[in-house]
């Protein structure tokens, strides 16, 4: 671990981080996260308490002087995005993140850098600790699972929490305080389909798209990022009409709340059309990155010959998916009509799989309005559903509705104006799945803010957290910590 970040102001929270940093933490594998957490919260010698689904609850008492002020619950997720560039060597599941500084940013080497939620999390262990920081009584809430299906918050029980004010720390951009978000529905197509033996009159390719820069898949959904998936169907389609393309497998992107960077297709096309198709498809390739010059500077598409592929898929299934893929809606399919510059709903067309006779294609579709996440959805469904799939709903979570009434809001808006030179904050509402809507329906009269320091590229590797916004960030707690209302 670079000793460095250790050095970085201010620096109990940055070597809370680094802590943190050094523990593998995916998705639903957090079992040694949550250890760690409870371990923290005993050597503190502070109430522990480690919930059904895994979540970890802190309390720590107010200190002198603000045992009148209300009850806070300061809440960050446990689990991070694990995302490494095709050439980086890495073990997700026995590594921890090797950190770097370039000038004023702190990013990994290769990998996803985990400050999405892993610096809301440090502040809280800072917190914590700290014996000389002014707080109300806190009750400290280290969800698991956010980024795979929010199962932590889903599962956390009515009742375990007294606090009356939830501060999550999950927002990316240092001048947003969030008051609302979007819900999400993960939608699933799946098909069966016959492979036939490729013909002897067939020659093999290989076709890889790769260099995109990924992302967020909602935080960073307007931003015109390439797909790799909807590119690699741009590269497919009419293929069998134009050189006897017939495919043989797909790979293609990850997560579903990640934007795909790469894709990977094996293909076999007829010998007589091949001057043909590699003329037209490195044409192809070249209109696309001219397209995309500007946001994906860096996209590759390869085309190389390999050995013919033993099988290839049943050619009307090969039409029907590659002309659904391309109907499919990808990104933005909405904007809000109330909410001036926020997407209110889009979709990530985030992997694609076809490979050994069966088909699975994985999509995240969001929506600040849950009306039209389900209609989105359901338009998905029925394109997928024309091509023989089924198709299943899952892993579905509400937003969280603006309050711009809240108390802790009107707290927090001139708190940041002192801070920062009469600047006003950006207090919106963000198209990410932050935890406070699923959070919200078991305690319904929680008063909820989100809030956080400058990260970009979060769930890529490209993510990186800016140092100057993160003291600027840890300014802005401290001095909310103090002026908590009293009850």
């Amino acid at each position: 671990m670079n000793t460095e970040i250790r050095q970085l102001e201010p620096k109990v929270l940055w070597n809370k981080f680094a802590d943190l940093n050094a523990v593998p933490r995916a998705s639903k594998k957090e079992e040694r996260v949550i250890q760690f957490m409870k371990d923290f919260g005993a050597r503190l010698n502070l109430e522990t308490i480690e919930d059904e689904v895994g979540n970890v609850i802190i309390k720590k008492p107010a200190t002198l002087g603000m045992e009148d002020r209300k009850t806070i619950v300061m809440q960050s997720h446990l689990d991070m995005v694990h995302q490494k560039n095709n050439d980086t060597v890495f073990d997700f599941d026995t590594q921890g993140i090797d950190m770097i500084i370039e000038g004023d940013w702190v990013k990994a080497k290769g990998t996803t850098l985990g400050a999405d939620n892993g610096l809301g999390v440090a502040t809280i262990m800072a917190i914590l600790e700290s014996d000389t920081i002014v707080h109300p009584a806190i009750e400290a809430l280290f969800t698991i699972d956010e980024e795979t299906g929010m199962t932590g918050a889903k599962g956390l029980k009515g009742g375990l929490l007294k606090g009356e004010i939830l501060l999550n720390l999950d927002t990316e951009e240092d001048d947003e305080i969030g008051v609302g978000c979007a819900g999400g529905i993960d939608v699933t197509a799946t098909r069966a389909y016959n492979e036939e033996d490729t013909p002897e009159f067939k020659i093999g390719y290989q076709i890889t798209v790769k260099g995109l820069q990924g992302g967020h898949s909602g935080m960073q959904i307007h931003e015109g990022l390439g797909n790799s998936n909807k590119i690699m169907n741009r590269l497919l389609f009419d293929g069998f009409e134009n050189y006897g393309l017939r495919i043989s497998e797909v790979d293609g992107g990850s997560l579903r709340n990640a934007i795909p960077r790469e894709s990977n297709a094996i293909v076999a096309i007829d010998a007589v059309h091949e001057e043909a198709f590699n003329t037209e498809l490195k044409q192809l390739a070249t209109t696309i990155k001219q397209e995309l010059k500007t946001m994906e500077p860096d996209l590759e598409i390869n085309i190389s010959k390999i050995e013919i592929p033993e099988r290839i898929m049943d050619l009307g299934v090969q039409e029907g998916v590659t002309r659904a893929l391309y109907a499919a809606c990808n990104g933005v399919h909405r904007m809000s009509a109330d909410i001036k510059d926020l997407v209110e709903t889009s979709n990530n067309i985030a992997r694609v799989i076809i490979k050994e006779g069966q088909i699975k294609i994985g999509c995240l579709t969001r929506s600040s309005v849950e009306s039209s996440k389900l209609d989105l959805a359901n338009t998905l469904r029925a394109t997928f559903e024309l091509t023989g799939c089924e198709v299943e709903f899952s892993g579905d979570y509400p937003g969280w509705t603006p309050n711009m009434d809240s108390d802790i809001l009107k707290v927090m808006v001139p708190i940041y104006e002192q801070l920062n030179n009469g600047e006003k904050p950006h207090v919106a509402a963000c198209h990410a799945g932050l935890e406070c809507g699923i959070l919200g329906t078991n305690y319904p009269e929680l008063d909820m803010i989100s809030f956080g320091p400058n990260i970009k590229g979060a769930h890529s590797p490209d993510e990186r957290a800016q140092i100057s916004s993160t003291q600027k960030y840890w300014r802005f707690v401290l001095e909310t910590l103090k002026h908590i209302p009293k009850r």
